[in-house]
């Protein structure tokens, strides 16, 4: 729901920046807070470190917000709350602690910080969150100072288990179930015995960490080294299947649809990882079955993952099916490409352009004795490439500030058609007012057109209507000298016949989103808008084209709604009491940075934080008609739909089509459905005739070919000129012929209005001993003209009509040169 990050990567995301702005104030002060957080910057190392690095943790975090007004507590207390925690609580002893100055920053936020480490290994950081973070790199104070600390939930079960992988405490017995469906053996004992007190040495920046690591074990165990690494490697895989399959579940669960933008794009790059390591380790176990395994185990601490398991398991087999058929699509593509070129930009095409991971590819390639190098860090490099950015706040300009705010009549009374108002400021040609019924561009709604009316009468047009912070700015045509002073009194109207389409539209934009996510699930979340007096669209998150019997429920539900007259209700609500009763879904549209939000509700229906005009109940609508569904881009879809008296205007342009269309074929409006029915019957007889015909002239065609053509020069030469242009017979005669005799080399001769085409089709004989290419560019120097084409198949275009005889004497010409 945010704009400027996709995922959650810190328990503090859940506060910025309209807390940590001081916009708005926290749920609660101080607060105590359990994060499911996902960080893919290092996904490459999932597994490597035995679980040092995760792609998804829980983040155990108190928070204290201290401000001149109210002062919780600082840096001391919370150091002396992290020792006590660990000490008492944990039973760390105290010489086995650490704190580390650094700093931390994400976000949009930073400060400086402490990293606690318990027998080496980090367990928490404690976050002194003083500053925003600007374009640049530059640091601006904030007028909050924020304890944010960050205790890792899985690192602290690991270190107090004394399990030989942070995978063991995490996942428990999933760890073996995963083995066993994966087809890996479990390793030795001693094998496991000798990671603990190792673990801590591996650093995946280092590879030579992981060598020292590898003899370190074969040492302990006395395997070889070579054994103990495909054992390391194995194991890693599978740590990694773990980790991100339980990703998977709760990115999908939470309504994200896999796709090659944003979160979507992510999500993706975390399922193909997961895919590649089950085609490495040799699995046939579908990935759905594992996420599956992930939702039934950690559905009790978060029930989200059960309730829309349907869902999450439907995307995973569609994303596998995908992959699958891009591997065998892509794969020979993907070598072609790293035969030419092997640098990391190569690597990222194939991986986004062809969607082949370049492991997959490099495995393949081996096989052919081609070396492919990949670095150890690439998905980690995806990763970063695919991260948001920062978000910016518009600020008002110098003249704005110090005005009051607006006072929103369009708000007040939608259906107010007319105000009086005051000239708070008049800057070029624009005018800003103490109250206005004009409504402004925003919320995917058009501004209004409307008029300044001065105590003369004069009108002044109102070409666009925007805001800007709290002040809404009318601006006038530009050949106008507006005349208006500070002070002065002036009325504002508005097109109201444009208003009230506009507001028809917004409404049905909420109606059909609600229905929507009723008819295709949870996940939908609206991805743009445009509501114009004329028609609206919607783009969405989805996962698979919509059929035609969800499109008729959506319809049918929308002005089900319509029908029933509910109640549109809207009202202002402090932002963390509509997040705790709504939940995040209200920012269908987007995050408004304020304390109090709009709220627009249509009763048991939806409900969003929603700057825009509607209107009071459902049954002003009119109607809903949707004209059209379209794919977009991969994962979000468009549909468009009309409300009101435009749902008339869009049957009129249909019945003037269907007029066209019985104009066409001869028939009045109500006889098309018949008429049509004959011609199609018509036609599929037709098409068996043509085709009995198509099958004498070819087997004719192709005997005279055979039995006619002239030798030459060791091959044979066949010219004919086709009066028909049966496309579909010639490709079927040219490829037959050739196929039989290969040495023959047919020129077929077409007629055009602009000249002539000659068509190449050469044998493989023929093609061996003079290619199509470099014969057609031999055969343009003698008949004129240009052409291109394959070895065994070309074309040549000549301007000016040529007769078969010289065409047939310059290919034999040539034939004859070629055997000399």
């Amino acid at each position: 729901w945010r704009d400027d990050l996709y995922l959650t990567i810190a328990s503090i995301v859940v506060f910025q920046p309209h807390v940590t702005s001081g916009i708005v104030p926290p749920p609660a002060n101080p607060l105590v807070i359990s994060q499911p957080s996902i960080r893919l910057e290092d996904i490459d190392s999932v597994g490597v470190t035995l679980g040092r690095h995760l792609t998804l943790f829980e983040m155990g975090g108190h928070h204290a917000f201290n401000s001149e007004r109210e002062w919780i507590y600082w840096k001391d207390e919370t150091v002396a709350y992290a020792f006590e925690f660990f000490t008492k609580t944990i039973g760390v002893p105290g010489e086995s602690l650490a704190f580390k100055e650094s700093w931390w920053q994400g976000g949009g936020n930073a400060g400086p910080c402490f990293e606690v480490a318990a027998g080496g290994l980090e367990v928490a950081t404690l976050v002194f969150m003083q500053y925003k973070v600007l374009d640049g790199g530059g640091l601006e104070p904030i007028p909050l100072k924020i304890v944010d600390t960050g205790y890792g939930i899985e690192r602290i079960s690991w270190f107090t288990q004394k399990t030989p992988t942070a995978f063991d405490a995490i996942y428990e017995e999933l760890v073996d179930k995963f083995r066993e469906k994966i087809g890996l053996e479990k390793p030795p004992r001693e094998y496991f015995k000798s990671l603990l007190s190792e673990a801590g040495s591996i650093d995946p920046e280092r590879p030579e960490t992981i060598d020292a690591f590898i003899r370190e074990i074969s040492k302990a165990t006395g395997k070889p080294e070579d054994s103990i690494r495909r054992l390391f490697d194995s194991e890693t895989k599978l740590y990694s299947l773990l980790d991100h399959t339980k990703t998977l579940a709760f990115m999908l669960a939470d309504g994200v649809v896999p796709s090659n933008q944003g979160e979507g794009y992510l999500a993706r790059l975390v399922a193909r990882r997961s895919l590649r390591n089950l085609v490495l380790l040799e699995g046939q176990v579908p990935l759905s079955e594992l996420v599956a395994m992930q939702i039934d185990y950690w559905g009790r601490d978060f029930p989200r993952l059960r309730e829309h398991a349907d869902y999450v398991l439907e995307a995973i087999e569609l994303e596998e099916r995908r992959f699958r058929e891009l591997l065998r699509a892509n794969l020979p593509r993907a070598i072609a490409i790293l035969r030419r070129n092997r640098s990391l930009e190569a690597l990222k095409r194939v991986y986004t352009e062809l969607g082949v991971p370049p492991e997959l590819v490099a495995r393949e390639a081996r096989k052919q004795g081609l070396e492919v190098s990949v670095p150890r860090d690439f998905y980690s490099i995806i990763a970063r490439e695919g991260s948001a950015r920062p978000l910016e706040v518009p600020e008002e300009p110098e003249w704005l500030r110090g005005l009051p705010a607006t006072r929103r009549v369009f708000h007040e009374n939608p259906y107010a058609r007319a105000t009086r108002a005051r000239v708070l400021a008049v800057k070029d040609n624009i005018v800003v007012l103490d109250q206005t019924v004009a409504y402004p561009l925003g919320g995917g709604q058009l501004h209004d057109t409307a008029w300044i009316v001065d105590k003369s009468g004069r009108r002044l047009r109102v070409k666009h209507v925007e805001m800007i912070g709290d002040k809404v700015l009318h601006h006038l045509d530009d050949s106008v000298d507006s005349g208006l002073r500070v002070g002065e009194e002036v009325t504002v109207e508005i097109d109201w016949t444009r208003r009230y389409r506009l507001m028809r539209h917004h409404t049905a934009t909420h109606i059909i989103l609600g229905a929507l996510r009723r008819v295709l699930g949870f996940h939908v979340w609206q991805a743009g808008a445009e509501k114009t007096a004329e028609k609206a669209r919607l783009d969405f998150t989805h996962h698979k084209p919509i059929s035609r019997e969800e499109l008729s429920r959506i319809e049918e539900l929308a002005n089900q709604i319509v029908l029933e007259d509910r109640p549109v209700k809207t009202f202002f609500i402090d932002k963390n009491e509509a997040e705790e009763r709504y939940g995040f879904s209200i920012y269908q549209g987007g995050v408004p940075l304020q304390r109090t939000l709009r709220i627009v509700e249509i009763e048991g229906h939806d409900v969003q934080a929603c700057f825009g005009t509607h209107v009071s109940r459902t049954g002003d609508v009119g109607g809903i008609k949707v004209v059209g569904v379209s794919k977009i881009l991969d994962g979000v879809y468009r549909i468009e739909f009309v409300a009101g008296t435009e749902v008339a205007s869009y049957a009129r342009r249909l019945e003037q089509k269907l007029d066209e269309v019985a104009g066409v074929i001869g028939c009045g409006r109500e006889e098309v459905e018949k008429r049509i029915a004959s011609l199609v019957e018509e036609t599929r007889e037709l098409k068996g005739t043509l085709s009995r015909y198509r099958s004498i002239v070819k087997r004719e065609l192709l005997s005279k070919i055979l039995e006619e053509a002239e030798s030459v020069g060791g091959l044979r030469v066949y010219v004919y000129e086709d009066p028909v242009g049966d496309e579909k017979l010639n490709i079927e005669v040219l490829k037959e012929a050739v196929e039989k005799d290969k040495r023959l080399v047919i020129a077929r001769l077409e007629r055009k209005a602009d000249g002539m085409l000659i068509e190449l089709s050469l044998g493989q004989e023929a093609a061996e001993r003079a290619g199509g290419r470099a014969f057609t560019g031999n055969l343009a120097k003698l008949l004129g003209g240009r052409g291109g084409g394959k070895p065994k198949h070309a074309y040549l275009r000549i301007e000016k009509p040529i007769s078969l005889e010289k065409v047939r004497e310059a290919l034999k010409s040539m034939l004859a040169g070629s055997a000399g």
